[in-house]
């Protein structure tokens, strides 16, 4: 008889084990979910910040601009270079990169400013002068940019190469317009 209880016992104390573990594993499932719903709203704000005031940027300067297909190209690339911008900001910020390194964030919000600043100054304004110095200031602010995200996270400083390679395009065709 005594056999059969302490057999019983054990049972009941697996039981107990197995329920409580469950119950940890389910609330550790819980906070991964809200953890990975946060980081999705997160990014979504990342990346939708920049692409949304570089459509407004070209909402406001579009006018006449907007019938040549080589200007609906310039604007599809610099969507583009706002998405992979805002995407490596966001890789930078997860990993706390903005807290540790204020330079960082810095050298972000002036990229983010110079991209657009450039189009409405040469193009709306036709100060192709002043858009060359916007348009070096913007090449530099990118490196400065991926040298620092290389620091903290070297995907996000992956991402910033192809916006230094559209920069640096800008820059040229910035440069011909000066002697048109």
């Amino acid at each position: 008889m005594e056999s059969q209880n302490l057999k019983q016992r054990i049972r009941d104390e697996s039981t107990v084990t197995n329920n409580t573990t469950n119950e940890i594993n389910k609330n550790k499932r819980s906070k991964r979910t809200i953890m990975a719903k946060r980081g999705l709203r997160s990014l979504t704000i990342a990346v939708a910040f920049p692409i949304s005031l570089t459509l407004a940027t070209i909402y406001c300067s579009g006018g006449s601009l907007a019938k040549k297909p080589f200007f609906w190209a310039l604007h599809l690339a610099s969507l583009a270079s706002s998405f992979l911008m805002g995407l490596s900001g966001w890789l930078v910020w997860a990993e706390g990169g903005f807290h540790r390194k204020p330079t960082v964030l810095y050298l972000y919000l002036a990229q983010l400013i110079l991209g657009l600043l450039w189009a409405p100054i040469t193009f709306t304004y036709g100060a192709t002068r002043l858009g060359l110095i916007v348009c070096v200031s913007l090449f530099g602010a990118l490196v400065g940019c991926s040298q620092s995200f290389r620091r903290v996270n070297p995907i996000a400083a992956d991402l910033v190469k192809p916006c230094l390679a559209w920069v640096a395009f800008m820059t040229i065709v910035n440069f011909k317009l000066l002697f048109i």
